[in-house]
């Protein structure tokens, strides 16, 4: 099968693509600079220039292909790179393209908590309207949305590792009990696949790991998979809303965003996870993963072994 995707260069991409080849499928990747994904190329994929902002573009990404799968989102706004441009123009570019070329099978990435209401932020209002693109049309479909992702390339949890290294004591907002469902990124990048691939698969589904944590127990797991356990410091969570009003007007340089605040303290833990009932996946527990990747885990596992 040849499958087209979208943001493949990118945190839940890469894993993708590695898997997708695993199973024997072709992959052509849509990237707007050929020079800076030739590791793509050398890894068997073949490489269309374009980009979600331009239609013309997406004409090679989707002909001959069998299914899409549409990974490109952004979590902040950096000038033309709009949620609105990205989510929902980017979206429907990509599939009208599809449609056109005669794909059989479209697979968009989504979030938990993407909703239509006034108090969402515009990152998860852009996201349902994305999600009612592909579901108002013909074509078949499938969308996930994972909770927040646990990999190597998720930037907030190598963070919060460098904390544990740097500092007595570990800041959390508020009384710290915000759930989250963390979900393993090998386990969110099969489902992608098994969606391309199991054409009786239709629908909306949410993809979650195997525990709700608070997001206190998320910080002291990544202290103890990092070998680095610290007491942590609960700050009110009025002063953190002040500090992120002030990180607001940094744009995509903010460390931390009222929205992000809001996302956070709102929780992403999903009672619909569809991840083992649909998809047959055993996931992976969140400390689990974290020892795949933490540098002092790593380094204390060789150390074990030797």
């Amino acid at each position: 099968m040849i499958v087209a995707v979208t943001g493949a260069t990118g945190f839940v991409g890469r894993h993708l693509v590695d898997t997708l080849r695993r199973r024997g499928h072709a992959v052509r990747a849509l990237v707007r600079d050929p020079a800076r994904a030739r590791w793509l190329a050398a890894g068997g994929v073949e490489l269309v220039r374009g980009d979600v902002r331009d239609p013309p573009s997406l004409r090679p990404f989707a002909e001959g292909a069998d299914a899409a799968i549409h990974l490109v989102g952004i979590i902040v706004e950096r000038g033309r790179q709009s949620f609105a441009a990205v989510h929902v123009a980017g979206t429907a570019a990509v599939h009208a393209a599809a449609r056109a070329a005669g794909v059989r099978r479209f697979v968009h990435m989504s979030a938990v908590g993407a909703r239509p209401e006034a108090n969402a932020t515009p990152y998860h209002r852009t996201k349902w309207q994305a999600e009612e693109l592909v579901r108002d049309s013909v074509l078949p479909y499938v969308i996930l949305r994972p909770s927040l992702i646990n990999g190597p390339e998720n930037a907030p949890i190598r963070t919060l590792a460098r904390l544990h290294y740097a500092l007595p004591l570990i800041p959390v907002f508020g009384d710290g009990r915000f759930p989250s469902q963390p979900v393993w990124i090998d386990d969110v990048a099969l489902a992608f696949a098994l969606a391309a691939e199991r054409v009786e698969l239709t629908g909306t589904f949410e993809l979650g790991g195997p525990e709700v944590l608070s997001y206190e127990q998320f910080v002291l797991a990544i202290g103890r998979a990092a070998g680095r356990s610290r007491p942590l410091v609960h700050v009110p969570l009025p002063v953190v809303r002040a500090a992120a009003a002030v990180f607001d007007r940094l744009g995509a340089a903010a460390p931390l965003t009222s929205d992000q605040l809001q996302m956070l303290v709102e929780g992403s833990a999903t009672p619909e996870n569809a991840i083992e009932r649909v998809f047959g996946i055993e996931p992976l527990s969140f400390e689990e993963g974290l020892r795949r990747f933490l540098p002092f885990s790593r380094s204390r596992k060789n150390q074990t072994r030797g």
